[in-house]
């Protein structure tokens, strides 16, 4: 079934209205509501016992982590290219943090397919693992259903080859960058916060991505472009009945179709970064994400929270993955208001897409040249590659101490 048909799909009759009163409900305070992930695996002390360990392992993580970025940070006044490789390592360690955790405290299948524009780019390994062959420059969009999608998508980086969990950039709220560790932290992974107001934001956007499109000279006089997954989720933030309201209170107010299961993606954003980036990436990668069991009408970051996922043992059964890719020389860009258009119906494609995994409980399968869905789960490749987020503090850790060796060994003399 194409995206096409899809779209000619009449909603159902009995769909959920945006602004229901049983949309607010906390699943968590009201018994009558089944988690999607069924009852806690683990009681309170239990969950206690996981929270505080998941809490020891990713903040020693971070910490180690930014540790190393500043530890590294002088190499930028000395080598501005072996800087940033240097940063993509920390980011590639962080990768190896959010992947690793996952598949220790919230073990979860993965279910992918996609449209025949994706052909050929996932295969499996004979231990179960997918790999995918993703270009190493593209921008990447998706709906965002829950806090933890750029978890997913970032871990989708791992899975590439060649790898690319260590380029993998993100557009952040800018109060993130006021949290201790994580806020500099992100600022050496040369992650761009945005303030949500365009005049504030346009010429910060484009520096960062004047950064993104710069060439570079290797040794033998050849230019080249650093690998990079630009990530952006259109809608600007994840869906919840106080955002479903607001979309369809703009679809209203402007005359649009609304949509059951998204909400109008704004376009002023991505725009900008397509034609800044125009030239130096050929295609943007849409991913559309669902979480199993989601009832119709609710809203997954009601069942999903980092409690439930993480420390009481109900991460969501699946996070299934539609693909599609989508060429920059065939987009719009030299018109905003027609891109505005593009893009809104590709999120129409996008919704039609959820409409047949909320009735059906399956993307389509067919078009990608896979044979059904590919099933995975997220893990690493080698159950001791967590230890390489300490190998570069340990590094640094040696030769510091060779370096007082030295210097007591002299002062002796």
């Amino acid at each position: 079934m194409t995206a096409a048909e899809l779209r000619q799909r009449p909603p159902p009759e009995k769909a959920s209205e945006p602004n229901s009163t049983a949309d607010d409900t906390d699943p968590a305070l009201d018994p009558d509501i089944a988690h999607p992930a069924g009852e806690a695996k683990y009681g309170r002390f239990r969950a206690l016992l996981r929270a505080l360990s998941f809490s020891i392992y990713f903040a020693s993580s971070c910490l180690t982590i930014h540790i190393t970025q500043i530890l590294g940070a002088p190499i930028y006044y000395l080598n501005r290219d072996l800087y940033y490789a240097y940063m993509s390592l920390t980011k590639a360690s962080f990768g190896l943090l959010i992947t690793t955790m996952t598949q220790w405290w919230a073990p979860t299948v993965i279910r992918i397919s996609g449209d025949a524009s994706v052909a050929g780019q996932f295969s499996l390994t004979p231990d179960g693992r997918v790999q995918c062959a993703f270009p190493e420059r593209m921008v990447m969009i998706a709906n965002h259903q829950i806090y933890t999608d750029w978890l997913y998508l970032w871990w989708v980086g791992y899975t590439n080859i060649p790898q690319m969990h260590g380029h993998v950039y993100i557009i952040l709220k800018e109060s993130l960058k006021w949290i201790p560790v994580i806020g500099p932290g992100c600022m050496f992974l040369g992650f761009i916060f945005m303030s949500r107001k365009m005049a504030v934001d346009r010429p910060r956007l484009a520096h960062r991505l004047g950064k993104l499109k710069s060439r570079h000279l290797d040794p033998d006089g050849n230019r080249y472009l650093n690998p990079m997954w630009l990530l952006l989720f259109p809608e600007g933030t994840n869906l919840s009945s106080n955002g479903r309201d607001k979309s369809a209170q703009w679809a209203a107010k402007m005359g649009l179709r609304d949509m059951q299961h998204l909400m109008l993606p704004r376009s002023t954003g991505m725009f900008f970064c397509l034609s800044e980036l125009k030239g130096t990436v050929d295609y943007v990668y849409d991913c559309t994400v669902a979480y199993e069991g989601v009832p119709r009408g609710k809203f997954g970051e009601n069942y999903f929270t980092l409690s439930s996922t993480y420390f009481q043992g109900r991460p969501p059964k699946s996070v299934n993955f539609y693909w599609r890719r989508f060429a920059l020389a065939d987009m719009p860009l030299d018109n905003q208001e027609e891109f505005d258009k593009w893009l809104r119906e590709r999120w129409y494609e996008k919704d039609a897409l959820l409409e047949q995994y909320v009735s059906t409980g399956r993307f389509p399968a067919n078009g990608a040249g896979i044979k059904g869905h590919i099933e995975t789960e997220v893990r690493t490749r080698y159950w001791w590659e967590f230890m390489r987020i300490f190998v570069m503090l340990g590094l640094f850790g040696l030769i510091f101490n060779f370096m007082l060796r030295v210097v007591r060994a002299l002062a002796r003399r």
